[in-house]
């Protein structure tokens, strides 16, 4: 007799032109399990025109709820009720046992109440029950798990389930462990489902699903369940910290900035704040380089109390120095070393450079010595800008002991290194050891030379006259393949300046031309100091009618020709120097009034003073204006 109540049953009814078929599916489950079946209420209608059966739902679809006990067959059987609902999914209802004793009575008294519009406001809002299998699959729970019915939770993604277990604790448990099983969908039914019911989830549950929906790029789902924690004042640091940095990574960092401003505001939410809302602030502030809006928060943080940790000073200080606001890097570092905290590697490094860049390499020096004390290894880039800022003090021995060490721990030098060793020989001027260190440098790393290294070197030669070298070091410069500019060839020039060897200038000028680059003021100036110096009188000429009228050309020409007794052509050039418009400075006219005629310096004082007559004649009218006032 048990075996036929657990086989399936169809019965159909007719009435009103209606055939209405009554599905029963049986339970696979263990008679100690919940039973519950579920039928489908089937409407058919004839159609008279087309002498076809057309059969389709009527609108109603039904599943037996447990309801209460009774004892039946000596087995324990739940007293059923009936969900119905309508196909269209407008109209759902549970009708209870009592309701259900006979089939005519659920029609009759469903068929006047099927008002959607009035229902929707009395009912619940259930959710479709076809995603319930209609096999015979539909297994409930042992005696000791709650019976859970489908209904909609507050999306429209998920459902809301009937729980029987009442137990907060034991039901946050349940959330925390699908959280941690990264199972969001079940897990936010299951909150949806205990805040419908009246039920508190504690706040680790809330937290572990908080994480579980970002985790899963559930961000709005994780904002409303945010808002229900601070409506209930379940909020925690950690939760602000979830939420901010979810805010960030999903909708940028001033709605994230907006959200903090008005956590702040809530007093209850901003007392449990720790350093690590802050850190999380500082660093989407850092991913975006707003180093205005993490200073600010900075000292948010110090006024409140709290004292920051390593990572908050070290995103500081990395965040300032890579802004340009070195003093604030250091201003972030005392305070980290004043609070007793060990500063991280990449935190040192910062300081370092920022003490390099503010020419403060006592302080740089002392940061490297106490990081090296603590057991950290500096990188490449801390030991150039140690290196960078002791050359340029000066210190160059020790900018070399710096190099040293940094070999000894094996880093290899690159450019930047032999750049700031070479321009520290070079601002020391010993430019024979610049020389030789970039002779090394060709021999040991050849690969890492560039155009700095390069012009250094040939600084360097300009500086010792070495004419011959320059030539040599620019000839290795154009084979090596690098972009000669016309600063270097300039350079060169210059070396033949000093070595008074103005035809090996010229011979550099036109390769300069043929290489198709264009001389600049420097190039020409260059070029006629060193013809006058050897009275290569027409190639002055020849230069100063190639290139465009400047004056500091002409004044450079004639100031030589005077020095060389050519006063006649020093005349000529001054007079085409007034045609072409240009001034002559103060030392070109005083040396053109030393070699003129007495004749012509009283001309020359002469229109100068006509010059100024207008400012003295309207002197002299205003005085008189004001005697015939009085």
């Amino acid at each position: 007799m048990a075996e036929a109540v657990m086989n399936s049953l169809a019965v159909t009814t007719t009435s009103n032109g209606y055939n209405c078929q009554y599905h029963s599916y049986p339970l696979r489950s263990h008679i100690s399990r919940t039973p519950c079946g579920c039928f489908l209420y089937c409407a058919y209608r004839s159609v008279g025109r087309s002498k076809k059966r057309e059969s389709g739902f009527y609108g109603l679809k039904m599943m037996s709820l447990s309801k209460g006990w009774h004892p039946w067959f000596g087995v324990a059987e739940p007293r059923m009720g009936v969900l119905i609902r309508s196909t269209s999914g407008d109209y759902q209802r549970f009708v209870p046992h009592d309701s259900c004793l006979e089939f005519g009575s659920v029609y009759g008294q469903e068929k006047d109440d099927f008002d959607v519009g009035s229902l929707r406001k009395k009912l619940p809002p259930w959710r479709n029950v076809s995603t319930v299998q209609q096999t015979s699959d539909f297994q409930t729970g042992v005696a000791s798990q709650p019976l859970m019915v489908s209904e909609r939770t507050i999306t429209d993604e998920n459902e809301l389930h009937f729980l029987e277990e009442r137990d907060e604790e034991l039901l946050s448990k349940r959330i925390l462990t699908l959280s941690r099983s990264n199972k969001v969908k079940s897990a936010l039914e299951l909150f949806s489902s205990m805040k419908f019911s009246g039920l508190k989830p504690n706040l680790h549950a809330c937290n572990s699903l908080l994480s579980c929906l970002l985790r899963n790029e559930k961000v709005d789902e994780a904002l409303r369940i945010f808002e229900s924690m601070k409506a209930t004042e379940m909020t925690t640091a950690h939760t602000c910290s979830l939420i901010l940095k979810a805010t960030a990574d999903a909708r940028g960092t001033d709605a994230a900035l907006d959200m903090f401003e008005e956590l702040l505001q809530i007093s209850n939410i901003r007392k449990d704040f720790d350093a690590v809302v802050y850190n999380t602030m500082i660093s989407a502030c850092a991913k975006v380089n707003n180093w205005v809006q993490a200073e600010k928060i900075w000292k948010s943080l110090t006024c409140d109390g709290h004292v920051g940790t390593t990572i908050t000073y070290r995103l500081l200080v990395c965040l300032f120095v890579r802004c340009g606001q070195n003093e604030l890097a250091l201003d972030a570092y005392h305070e980290m070393v004043q609070n007793g905290l060990k500063p991280a590697v990449d935190a040192v490094q910062a300081i370092i450079g920022a003490c390099a860049k503010e020419g403060n390499w006592d302080l740089a020096l002392s940061v490297f010595q106490k990081m090296l004390n603590s057991g950290l290894k500096p990188n490449i880039i801390a030991c150039n800008a140690l290196i960078n800022s002791l050359g340029k003090a000066g210190k160059v021995s020790l900018a070399f002991k710096v190099y040293g060490l940094m070999k000894s721990l094996g880093l290899l030098p690159d450019a930047y290194t032999w750049n700031a060793l070479l321009g520290a020989l070079y601002r020391a001027n010993r430019h024979a050891d610049a020389l030789r260190l970039f002779e090394d440098i060709q021999i040991e790393q050849c690969s890492v030379l560039n155009t700095h290294l390069y012009n250094t070197a040939l600084m360097s030669c300009q500086r010792l006259g070495l004419w011959d070298r320059a030539l040599q070091v620019l000839w290795q410069m154009e084979d090596s393949g690098l972009s000669v500019s016309t600063t270097s060839y300039n350079i060169v020039i210059g070396a033949c300046e000093v070595a008074r060897r103005p035809e090996v200038a010229l011979q550099v000028y036109e390769h300069m031309v043929h290489q198709k680059h264009a001389p600049d003021t420097f190039t020409l100036l260059s070029l006629v100091r060193s013809c006058i110096w050897r009275s290569l009188w027409d190639e002055v000429e020849e230069i100063l009618n190639r290139a465009s009228p400047n004056g500091s050309l002409y004044n450079t020409a004639i100031q030589g020709m005077c020095l060389k007794g050519k006063i006649d052509s020093a005349k000529k050039l001054y007079k085409r120097m007034g045609e072409h418009g240009l001034k002559a400075d103060g030392k070109t006219r005083a040396m053109m009034l030393q070699n003129l005629p007495k004749n012509s310096v009283r001309r020359e004082k002469r229109r100068d003073k006509d010059m100024k007559a207008p400012d003295d004649t309207i002197c002299r009218l205003k005085h008189s204006e004001t005697i015939a006032f009085v």
